[in-house]
């Protein structure tokens, strides 16, 4: 089955210095890499809440680039340190860019994320059919 990078002008800096996709079309899925919530330029704020809607826009803007939406998630898995601590927060965010149906969705307590200062990743699998 053939297979197409998603790689947004955004991010093919970090793209050349991680050397991976920040998603990838195959068939009718589109599987992301996972995704924190730094700004533009690379740093990570401090606010949870910024953090969150960060991540959900790098998110967005991946599914662009192969004509998608967030209506086209179909499962989500969040990893998260200090779940408990923002749980709240995160899932107002979530609901506030999610329509009914909405993806599936398992949040995990991690013990850490390779960004430092990041609150949580993100993982989505999209699908390109209504």
């Amino acid at each position: 089955m053939p297979k197409r990078a998603l790689i947004p002008d955004a991010a093919k800096p970090a793209v050349a210095q991680l050397k991976m996709s920040p998603g990838i079309l195959s068939g009718d899925h589109v599987f992301l890499t996972g995704v924190t919530g730094s700004g533009p330029d690379g740093t990570m704020p401090l606010d949870p809440e910024t953090q969150f809607r960060s991540a959900f826009a790098k998110i967005a803007n991946v599914l662009s680039e192969a004509d998608l939406t967030l209506d086209a998630v179909v499962e989500m898995t969040s990893y998260h340190i200090g779940l408990r601590d923002h749980f709240d927060l995160f899932d107002a965010v979530r609901l506030d860019l999610f329509n009914d149906p909405y993806p599936a969705w398992t949040a995990i307590e991690a013990g850490g994320l390779r960004r430092e200062n990041a609150l949580v990743e993100i993982r989505i699998i999209a699908c390109t059919k209504a």
